[in-house]
């Protein structure tokens, strides 16, 4: 859509919100990345809402950048850079290349294209920007391998600052015979970052120098899971006490207590996802902590729903206490806004993005009804409108 035209949408949109109060709530602009192949699909890149954090509703998505699969999406503290992981195998073989590619946010919420480069590694899955703005983290799925590239701001990624190869592998013959770097997430001060490792059943822990943008192996370097589990995704506590890791292969969740010292995880107990009678596919995608600190979400596709868990401090214990549709087929990364007062989940194989209000006391989630098309939508982020 022709930036002139997205922004008047954006004004309208706004403008409308500013009528139905008295007082404006905070508007969101919100981008989700998408699937482009690989299957039927109506998507063809990167797609942008507005989001009213007061009445937890969406505008109508608009693309504002054709590239292809960026699965996978990271906006910078400024505001101003968006990147994506173009999650692909170009070159073929264990370490085909993927790519990633840097945006401008432009007026209206349009991205401007500055530079794809490549991920170094095939099927890059996750990137995280680190807090400095300097640094933008990456992983690989295919090579099992992290990268890290300085962000350059209108010139893009440098070269990268470091790469670390993993290796070994674990129990499934199918999905873990060689290392499967799913996600990198960095902890609240910047100092470490942890990486899930599909393949070989391990979390590593990282030093980050946010300097140089080098990782080094902490110590201790890693916690390893249940063999077969196939952890996925991590999400560290408000409180840098506590961490936690869904197990895609087993659909399961483990929570970790965490030392902010020295970064390490000890184990605290590891509960399922799903009904204990249920016998379809098992395959977890994304786990959030609530802003609140006091609730624990997990998405499981297959069973299309999301298993709430409340988190007692101070040992780090969860609890489930609800297993609820996600209203569509195949969620994928869902997002949680900075209020914790909405819960937006991403139904990949339905094509929409449907909205939940969450229960302040209880964290239960309930469907508003409320729900956008975006085709085969994989990820969602969001900042805030004019910021």
């Amino acid at each position: 859509m022709p930036t002139r035209t997205l922004l008047l949408a954006t004004l309208s949109f706004a403008m409308s919100i500013c009528q139905a109060r008295d007082s404006v709530a905070e508007v969101y602009s919100v981008y989700f990345g998408t699937y482009t192949s690989g299957g039927v699909s109506s998507s063809r890149g990167i797609y942008r809402s507005l989001f009213d954090d007061e009445r937890g509703s969406l505008s109508e998505p608009e693309l504002v950048a054709e590239t292809v699969n960026p699965s996978f999406l990271a906006i910078h503290p400024s505001g101003k850079y968006l990147y994506a992981v173009n999650e692909v195998v170009e070159k073929g073989g264990w370490r085909g290349n993927g790519g990633v590619s840097a945006f401008a946010i432009k007026d209206g919420g349009q991205l401007e294209l500055i530079q794809r480069r490549a991920s170094l590694g095939g099927a890059p899955c996750h990137a995280n920007v680190d807090a400095t703005g300097k640094h933008l983290l990456i992983a690989n799925y295919v090579g099992g391998n992290v990268v890290v590239f300085p962000i350059l701001g209108e010139e893009g990624l440098g070269e990268p600052s470091c790469v670390i190869e993993h290796e070994g592998s674990s129990v499934d013959p199918q999905r873990q015979r060689q290392p499967h770097a799913h996600s990198i997430n960095l902890s609240g001060d910047n100092r470490f970052a942890y990486v899930a490792d599909l393949g070989i059943d391990q979390i590593r822990i990282y030093r980050f120098d946010e300097t140089s943008g080098v990782l080094a192996p902490a110590e201790p370097s890693l916690v390893k899971v249940t063999p077969g589990g196939g952890p996925r995704h991590f999400a560290i506590h408000p409180s840098g006490q506590f961490a936690f890791t869904n197990h895609e292969l087993t659909a399961q969740v483990t929570s970790f207590r965490r030392d902010p010292a020295s970064g390490e995880l000890t184990p605290v107990v590891t509960l399922p996802t799903l009904p204990e009678d249920f016998d379809g596919r098992r395959s977890s995608a994304e786990c959030l902590v609530h802003p609140g600190g006091r609730f624990l979400y997990v998405s499981n596709r297959g069973h299309d729903s999301i298993a709430v868990f409340r988190i007692t401090p101070p040992t780090g214990e969860i609890e489930r206490i609800e297993i609820v549709s996600t209203g569509g087929a195949e969620p994928r990364n869902f997002l949680i806004d900075p209020s914790g007062k909405w819960l937006l989940a991403a139904n990949q194989n339905s094509d929409k993005v449907v909205v939940f209000e969450i229960d302040a006391t209880e964290g239960r989630l309930r469907s508003t009804g409320r729900a956008v098309g975006v085709g085969r939508p994989v990820c969602i982020r969001m900042f805030p409108l004019g910021d």
